[in-house]
């Protein structure tokens, strides 16, 4: 079975990768426009477009996919994949496949549905997310349900780290769904409209931290926006980078710095406290316990805000 595969950021690499060295037929690759990268705005490559070109798969970069029915068509694929592609697909692009479109989705749908579905899973607190394998339909990630892979979320760990799981998964998943549909068998769950939730596209100031909140919140805030857009609070006036975090014990006033050692830094919250791990201080780099605890920057008694 013959497939066109789209997929853009890194978390897309890992599927393409597993479903070429699998030994399926890719005809070709699609993924956004390089753009500008960097304080110097250097143009550059999609991650999936530089695996693909490295694996000798087909490229193309489509402004609008929409747009380019005709070459779709032209592959002669009997189905697309979609994993982490960024531009919506329309009924014409849909038909250019007889055996569909599959979508891998960084979630337990119908749970977080949308653009951000690794940081809402952290953000509400879930023990348990996923990858879901869905056949893609007009309205966003409402597609019945062909196969999920599910794997915890641990304490502490990063959106960094737990989206690199769920890339891994979703290579597993789209492997499995490549042979289900090969063989025709899709049998298809339907997904609970009642029990959909949605999250939109992560900007900076979603990252602010409020100290007032449980440190629980606080706790999940923090790890979801690591390692990007990088949760933040002012200190003195200055943004400081905050990149993992613990709950902890510990009461004071909102933002106010308990203790600091090679632990971490302890700050109080509207509920409990949190051991932040991993920070970067204004002009400087990103900082261990150890390191932060040895350069001084915070002491007892400062303040968050």
């Amino acid at each position: 079975m013959k497939i066109v595969y789209a997929g853009t950021p890194r978390f897309a690499v890992a599927p393409l990768k597993a479903l070429k060295e699998a030994g399926c037929e890719i005809a070709a690759v699609v993924t956004q426009e390089d753009r500008p990268f960097g304080r110097r705005g250097v143009l550059t490559s999609p991650p999936v477009k530089e695996y693909a070109l490295g694996a000798g798969i087909p490229v193309y970069q489509f402004g609008k996919i929409r747009e380019h029915v005709a070459e779709l068509a032209a592959t002669g694929a009997e189905a697309m994949f979609t994993c982490a592609y960024g531009q919506i697909l329309t009924r014409e692009v849909l038909a250019c496949f007889p055996r569909g479109v599959w979508n891998a989705h960084a979630s337990l749908l119908p749970k977080h549905r949308g653009a951000s579905p690794v940081q809402a899973a952290m953000l509400a607190g879930d023990a348990v997310t996923g990858v879901t394998v869905m056949k893609t339909e007009l309205a966003l990630d409402s597609g019945d349900m062909l196969l999920v892979k599910r794997c915890p979320v641990e304490e502490g760990e990063t959106c960094g780290e737990l989206s690199e799981k769920l890339s891994a998964l979703a290579a597993e998943a789209l492997c499995e769904a490549y042979s289900l549909i090969e063989a025709g068998d899709t049998a298809l769950l339907l997904q609970d409209e009642g029990a959909a939730t949605y999250c939109k596209k992560i900007k900076k100031e979603d990252a602010k931290v409020d100290f007032s909140a449980p440190a629980e919140r606080v706790c999940a805030l923090i790890n979801a926006m690591s390692p990007s857009p990088a949760a933040f609070a002012l200190l003195n006036g200055s943004p400081v980078n905050f990149y993992r975090a613990f709950r902890a014990e510990g009461a004071g006033a909102c933002g106010a710095v308990l203790d600091v050692s090679k632990r971490g830094v302890k700050v109080a919250c509207g509920e409990g406290a949190v051991l932040v791990t991993e920070a970067q201080f204004a002009g400087g780099r990103r900082l261990s316990a150890a390191d932060i605890a040895n350069g001084r920057k915070v002491a007892a008694g400062d303040r968050f805000e």
